[in-house]
Parts: structure tokens; sequence; C-alpha cells
């Protein structure tokens, strides 16, 4: 059936709040006398409904205490919460098909407000529903309320408890890799279907006519996906490296599709720019590869992956989105040492010779 509602999470799914969270969780931490968290550390411990997460931690610490401590910080840090990448457009998708959507998360008003004001984003909601801890207890009576039938309805979110409020729900359910889980986490909660990001659910909707897979499985395409890599090579000499949760949090190249009526050096060009902000030069085609279901991205795929060394001279800033979390230049032979995705490693391997 088409999906004609969307029940959105709100961090992680819609804006980047991850940041500010883990700063004022950590300042609640160093309140009570405890160590803090990596944000490696926290990413893997969080979860919902919050109140456990904590009782973990700080077992002797009233509830009331922690969240006045927490909301206090978070207010410092609330002018770093941004828009995700591709949120907005989404959201303009949604509207031009007449798509309902409603808000389910567990961000309180305060919060809400601040941030739905600077992104713009309230337009575009028909109902939030804020400051629920546990979303699996009030699915049931967004559905209820709105009229709205569990089969043409998607929950999205970015944590295992979205996966499982849309189970309770019983209506699909979509993980996004731009929040607080990592991949093998959502993996584990089996969503009927993963994405990058909600740019990748765009595509995934409009191919489909606003139908989805029926499982996460099906989402994998039928025939071999043509990508381009680039190993981006600096001034120095150095490469840089991405690490992507998509590849199960390795470090490797950036790269990404070619588009139809795209040229294979207009797309390497494009999806470095779109992913590093880097602006490159002197494409050379050095490396193909038949990438069959590789084991550490986080879906079902065929790729066949044309690699180009290109230069990106000059002083120029490396701009991540959504598609990776961290960036780094390194030689050559050091890049072979780091803990790399199988096709980055087959390519530089060979360029290090």
């Amino acid at each position: 059936m088409k999906i004609r509602n969307i029940i959105f999470d709100w961090s992680g799914t819609l804006v980047d709040d991850l940041p500010a969270v883990w700063r004022a969780t950590n300042e609640v931490f160093r309140n009570a006398g405890v160590e803090e968290l990596s944000l490696e550390d926290f990413r893997t411990e969080f979860q919902l409904p919050f109140d456990g997460f904590y009782k973990r931690r700080l077992p002797e610490q009233a509830m009331p205490q922690l969240e006045e401590w927490f909301h206090t910080s978070f207010r410092r840090f609330q002018d770093t919460v941004e828009a995700l990448p591709h949120a907005r457009e989404f959201l303009r998708f949604c509207r031009d098909r007449h798509v309902r959507t409603f808000l389910l998360s567990s961000v309180v008003e305060e919060h809400y407000a601040t941030q739905a004001k600077k992104t713009g984003f309230a337009p575009f909601i028909e109902h939030p529903y804020l400051g629920v801890r546990d979303k699996r207890s009030k699915i049931a009576d967004i559905l209820k309320a709105h009229d709205l039938n569990p089969a043409e309805t998607l929950f999205i979110g970015d944590m295992e408890h979205d996966i499982e409020t849309a189970k309770c729900g019983g209506v699909r359910s979509c993980a996004v890799l731009t929040g607080y889980n990592k991949a093998h986490q959502l993996r584990a909660a089996e969503p009927d279907v993963m994405v990058a990001h909600l740019g990748d659910l765009r595509e995934l909707m409009q191919a489909g006519g606003m139908r989805l897979p029926m499982t996460v499985v099906d989402t994998a395409v039928e025939g071999p996906v043509v990508t381009v890599g680039a190993a981006i090579f600096n001034d120095a000499g150095r490469v840089l490296l991405v690490r992507s949760e998509k590849w199960s949090g390795m470090w490797g190249i950036p790269g990404g599709k070619v588009r139809r009526g795209e040229s294979v050096e207009a797309a390497l060009i494009r999806e470095v720019k779109e992913e590093t902000n880097l602006d490159v030069t002197r494409p050379l085609l050095v490396h193909v590869q038949d990438v069959i279901e590789p084991e550490e991205y986080f879906k079902s795929a065929h790729f066949i992956l044309l690699n180009y060394c290109c230069t990106a001279p000059g002083l120029q800033e490396v701009l991540l989105n959504a598609e990776a979390e961290e960036w780094k230049w390194v030689e050559v032979k050091a890049a072979t040492e780091e803990n790399l995705n199988g096709p980055s490693r087959r390519l530089l391997a060979e360029l290090a010779d």
C-alpha cells in the first residue's frame, strides 16, 4: 500500500542534536562526580527511554535532579543544533504529495520550540507529540486520534526504540543512520527499511510510487549499481579518509552512485563536493572493483566501483555532510594500517605499492 502518513522522530532524524545532548549529558556526569563518556561510548550506551540509561550510570541520583542538570546545560549548547541534510527536502516532498506528517519525540516542548523556529520545520508537522519518554506507549493513541491506517503509516527514526515503537503500533518502520544508534544496532532491531539518510528514503519512495519494499532485504537493487570512489590527495601528498556508519564505522574514501544521464567524472566531482566540500581536479581512473555483498556495508548491495585518484589543491576546508562522521588526511602507507572497509583497503594497498 502507498504511504500516506509519516510519523517522525525528531532528534537524529530531522535535526542533529547529538553533540549538544552528549555535552549536556557529560555535564550531568560531572555534577554527579562520575566519569564522562566519549562520543562513541555515549552512542553505544545511550538508549530510550532514557530513565534506564541514567539508572545504570547514576543509580543514586533522583531523576528530577538529573533532568534539571541536563536541561540547564542543554540550553547553553542549543545553538549548535542544526537541521540534518536532506530533512527539509524530505518534508517538502511529503507536503507536495499530501502525506500527513506527525512528530513523536522525547524532546521537551521548550527545546523543540527553539529548534523548530531555527529550522523552520514546524509548519511541515501536522501535530507534534513532545516529551514522550516511552514512544511505544503513545503510538496507538496517535493512530486512533487521527484515524491513521497502520498499513499506510511509516515511522522514521534513528534508534532501536523507534523501530520497537513502529512494531508496537503495527506500522512500517524506517531506520536512518543520521543519529544516535549505529548500523549494527539498528539492523538488530529489524526495521522494514534502513537508509543512510532521508535523501535515500526520498529516492526509494519516488521509485516505488510512495510504496516501500516489504522487508529490509528488498531494498537491495536487482542489478549492480555503478559507483565512483575518490582517493583525494592534498598538496602535501596525503590522502583523505572518512569514517562512515554505512560501512560499519570503518574508514574509507568518499564516493557514491552515478546518476542516470551523468558522466562518471561528473559524478565523482559532484559526490566529492557533496560529501566533503572539496573541489577536485585531474581525476584519473586507477582501479575497478566488482563489490558483491560487502559484509561491512549496512545493507545488501552489489557495486561496480570505479576508483579515481584526484587532487584537492590549495587550503580547502573539509566539511562533511551526513554521509560520514569523521575525516583525516594521512600518508598512503599509513592509511593501509587503518581500520578500512574492504574496497578502500584494496585500492589504497595498490596505491601504496
